[in-house]
């Protein structure tokens, strides 16, 4: 299940909804009034409910009256991070022991808006495709293909098998992402934990490791702040003629 108005609507348009469930309660609002019409439109049946069953469904994510019955996606398996059918130009974004929901998804959205074509992250010790992630990606989740992997450096090492330069993020690198020139062709952006930042075994992993440049008071930023930085800068500097080659 996905819960909210926006992911629900992004279930709908991405083709995986089954079926939508509205609470009684809910408020008539353009929004609600969006996500019904794409349901006709989609074909996809809507159902009325007591509000307790939108809320079940929430797991205690904020539903805003609305919840969508999702067919679960196949995910990306490791031998596809290396044999997958990637563009010329591909961009994934890969999250090394992001723990918080919240961050998972705001990460998802900030790489699915970049053109991302998948997402990396750890099958274990970090935070998994869930309600609450769904919603804070405001559907991108749904759109953006995921690799659960049990180890990241490995699944880096297919990546770079596959074509792609990885570019870790460390506060700490002696070069910023503006002083980078990825090569032509793939490229992947690895972010590290809330707490600890990459791990040392992932960092030795990458290509090249680059820091983004504090000027302000507040030391860091947050992995999904640090994400949409990192992706957008390093994706502007690479050839243009690499893209969709």
């Amino acid at each position: 299940m996905v819960v909210g108005r926006r992911p629900a609507l992004e279930a709908v348009r991405a083709g995986s909804a089954s079926e939508v469930l509205v609470a009684r309660t809910a408020r008539p609002t353009e929004g609600l009034r969006e996500l019904l019409d794409a349901a006709a439109s989609a074909g996809v049946p809507v159902r009325r409910v007591p509000e307790e069953i939108v809320a079940l469904a929430s797991g205690g994510t904020r539903h805003q009256g609305v919840a969508a019955r999702i067919a679960p996606r196949r995910e990306l398996t490791e031998a596809d991070l290396e044999h997958g059918p990637w563009g010329g130009g591909a961009l994934a974004l890969v999250l090394d022991g992001v723990t918080d929901p919240q961050n998972l998804g705001a990460a998802a959205r900030v790489a699915e808006a970049a053109g991302a074509e998948a997402l990396v992250i750890r099958r274990h010790r970090g935070a998994g495709i869930t309600p609450a992630a769904v919603k804070a990606s405001a559907g991108a989740l749904l759109h953006l293909p995921v690799a659960r992997v049990a180890n990241i450096a490995r699944g880096l090492g297919r990546l770079q098998r596959a074509g792609f330069w990885v570019v870790g993020l460390e506060g700490d690198a002696p070069a910023t992402i503006h002083e980078l020139s990825p090569p032509p062709g793939r490229l992947a952006v690895v972010m590290g934990s809330e707490g600890t930042g990459l791990s040392r075994l992932v960092a030795r992993a990458c290509d090249e490791l680059a820091s983004i440049p504090m000027r302000g008071r507040v030391g860091s930023l947050n992995v999904a702040a640090a994400a949409a930085v990192g992706l957008f800068v390093l994706e502007s500097r690479r050839d243009p003629f690499a893209q969709g080659s």
